[in-house]
């Protein structure tokens, strides 16, 4: 008879911290069994709250909390409650819902999954400019206008991938996967953003100008800033005004980034382009041009994670809580600086 394997040292306490439904989405059991190889699962169900006598007796043993969307603020009272607790791993991007000034004061290491939860976005975007520049879109919808094959160089000679000039704004988590994602391309890539160095553009083999002339000369124009005060209206009116004709315009990032009324009056000329996956408000009322015009294709915020790709997000948070039961760093830490310039 072969000896027993070694008992695993599961000295560390993980806690869940969000809505039950969120818990539900993000973490089917195959994964919290994955968890428990390493750490000790105080409980399936998640804290929803953090007040009541069960979830105190939890927080009392936690520590790591594993949260998600919609979890309760943790403050300095929950601290309080939680005594060991040394980490948050949140299982999706942005934690400024939740995460209270206090954890920072702490020290208390926080992780989160924007990484993975950034993997989708870039995957809609670089469709998008592929699609944009090929004019699939248009004449698509020329076809099923006339209903009748069109030919699609008739319609847009210039149409084609092949050394059109693709400009990010913001070189985020997003857009340096959509950097990565576009390298296999024939196409010219720039970049304005006002933290990343000449060297960092080069490494990334892009090259990087002012947002005047990255407006003025691409094809396609892909937002992708934070939503901060210093980036309210980034996209102005002067900077609409500017796009070439024939430009296509993305937004996956945040409505408020952009002079929207500035935008739905440029689009109405006629001859430029927006794919618009976020707007503010997040639901357009129902008379808004941005339904009704021809050159504007809106999807319902879906660019992020969705469907098979929330385990993307599960599983990068349960691999930084088995480092963690490991004795090594985390792979995606936030610390409060980043603040200033992300999500």
């Amino acid at each position: 008879m072969s000896a027993p394997a070694p008992a695993v040292d599961k000295g560390l306490n993980v806690a869940l911290a969000m809505p039950a439904a969120t818990a539900e989405r993000l973490f089917p059991p195959s994964l919290l069994d994955t968890l428990e190889t390493e750490a000790n699962l105080l409980s399936r169900r998640p804290l929803e709250e953090f007040s009541s006598a069960d979830a105190l007796a939890v927080l009392a043993q936690a520590d790591v909390l594993i949260t998600g969307w919609g979890c309760a603020m943790i403050d300095g009272v929950v601290l309080d409650a939680a005594p060991r607790l040394r980490y948050i791993l949140h299982s999706a991007g942005t934690v400024r819902n939740h995460v209270g000034e206090a954890c920072w004061e702490r020290g208390i290491q926080i992780s989160t999954a924007a990484d993975a939860n950034a993997i989708p976005v870039a995957e809609y975007t670089v469709a998008m400019i592929l699609l944009a520049n090929k004019r699939v879109l248009q004449i698509a919808r020329t076809m099923h206008a006339l209903r009748t094959p069109v030919e699609p160089e008739d319609e847009f000679p210039d149409l084609g991938n092949y050394r059109k000039r693709v400009g990010i704004i913001g070189a985020s988590k997003i857009g340096r996967h959509v950097l990565r994602l576009l390298q296999p391309y024939d196409v010219e890539v720039v970049v304005s953003d006002p933290f990343l160095s000449e060297a960092e553009a080069e490494s990334l083999g892009v090259k990087s100008v002012g947002l005047d002339e990255l407006v003025a000369s691409s094809d396609v124009v892909s937002l992708h800033a934070p939503s901060l005060p210093s980036t309210l209206n980034l996209v102005d009116a002067r900077q609409i005004a500017n796009l070439r004709p024939g430009a296509t315009f993305i937004n996956t990032a945040r409505g408020e980034l952009v002079d929207q009324d500035a935008l739905l009056r440029r689009l109405e000329t006629g001859d430029i382009y927006a794919v618009l996956d976020v707007t503010t408000p997040w639901v357009l009322p129902q008379d808004s041009g941005f339904y009704t015009n021809a050159n504007v294709l809106l999807t319902p915020h879906m660019a992020g994670s969705f469907g098979t790709e929330l385990a993307r997000m599960a599983d990068s948070t349960v691999a930084e809580a088995h480092r963690i039961a490991r004795g090594e760093p985390l792979r995606f830490p936030l610390r409060a600086r980043d603040l200033e310039f992300t999500a």
